[in-house]
């Protein structure tokens, strides 16, 4: 049987598993936004304790403001921009397909369409179909309603959380820069009472880590918003500077700048310019999304000090497991689990 100091015990442990389980259960719909701002903090701590906070007088609430105010023009204030010009350019994509949906399609259609490899004849049958026959246009367009409906309806959905998302982020990152000292301490104490000099390398090793991926991923943008900004100078798309900067927010997902160069090469074809469209289409395909597959992970690798299989393989395994924030969770993960690794062998290796 068990006694008085065996059940006290057991009572204990009880009562830490449900206090364990209740923070985890009210903190899990903020986990994405914690650790957002945890990254955010640990990525900009050191320059901000070096250099920042000393010119500040040491004073943790204003350095604290002022970061966090920085965050809001470098994050909010182009992202409410950006979302104005994107509803600009839809009234704009109205206006250009407006006619067709008032006056039907051209009996003949582009003639680069007979340019086109392998399909060239079936998509100008279909054409010829759907531009003879009032009804299968508005059966297509029926069709495609529902989907844009749901797509707008979600493409909002996602916007209005990420908005929410961001200033959660802010808040949080606030307290992170104000306590930052007791929070990096608690990181290391917690990190060396659990595995001594093996758990504050791996602390180390996760910061370096993250430090590298959010360098291969800022600095991708920045490539791929630059390379934007000139073709679309070259082929004289309208507001290259908004689409560049469109370009380098977007560059964050996969299927983010081809939706910018992408829209581009159309409305310079609906404006006639069939030649700098083709332009643009093959400019963002060969050279802007192209970037992408180079310039990360060889940053990320370069940053975080680690192979580019590791970082590709975090990277894309992070994505598909736990969504926008396994880009860092992914690469931290398996950085974490090479360094356990190696370790191991080293120890098993006879001497």
């Amino acid at each position: 049987m068990l006694n008085d100091c065996d059940t006290r015990r057991l009572a204990q442990i009880a009562l830490v598993v449900l206090l364990i389980v209740g923070c985890i259960a009210v903190l899990l719909p903020f986990v994405g936004a914690l650790l957002f701002a945890l990254i955010i903090w640990v990525c900009s701590w050191e320059s901000y304790r070096d250099h920042l906070l000393p010119r500040l007088g040491g004073r943790d609430s204003l350095g604290a403001s002022l970061m966090v105010v920085l965050l809001i023009v470098v994050l909010l204030v182009p992202t409410i921009f950006l979302a104005g010009a994107l509803v600009s350019g839809a009234d704009h994509v109205i206006e250009l397909v407006r006619p067709y949906f008032e006056e039907g399609l051209p009996a003949e259609p582009p003639a680069w369409f007979a340019s086109i490899p392998l399909f060239a004849d079936e998509i100008i049958d279909f054409w010829h179909e759907v531009a003879s026959s009032r009804e299968a246009l508005n059966a297509l367009l029926v069709q495609g309603i529902a989907p844009a409906r749901q797509f707008l309806l979600a493409a909002g959905a996602v916007a209005a959380n990420g908005m929410l998302q961001l200033a959660l982020v802010l808040f949080v990152v606030f307290f992170l820069y104000r306590d930052g000292e007791v929070v990096a301490k608690a990181l290391y104490g917690g990190a060396r009472k659990l595995g001594g000099e093996l758990g504050e390398g791996l602390v180390d090793k996760a910061r370096g880590t993250v430090f590298g991926v959010m360098l291969g991923i800022v600095g991708t943008a920045a490539a791929q918003g630059s390379v934007a900004m000139i073709g679309f100078f070259i082929a004289g798309a309208p507001a290259p500077v908004l689409l560049g900067f469109a370009t380098f927010f977007l560059s964050m997902i996969p299927v983010g700048p081809p939706l910018v160069w992408g829209g581009a090469a159309l409305w310079l074809y609906g404006d006639g310019q069939t030649g700098w469209a083709i332009f643009m289409a093959l400019y963002g395909l060969l050279i802007i999304s192209s970037i992408d597959n180079v310039v990360k992970p060889l940053l990320m690798a370069r940053g975080a000090g680690l192979s580019v299989l590791i970082v590709a393989l975090g990277v894309f395994g992070g994505v598909l497991v736990f969504g926008f924030i396994g880009i860092f969770l992914g690469p931290v993960l398996l950085a974490l689990g090479h360094l356990l690794l190696m370790r191991w062998l080293r120890e098993e290796s006879p001497s």
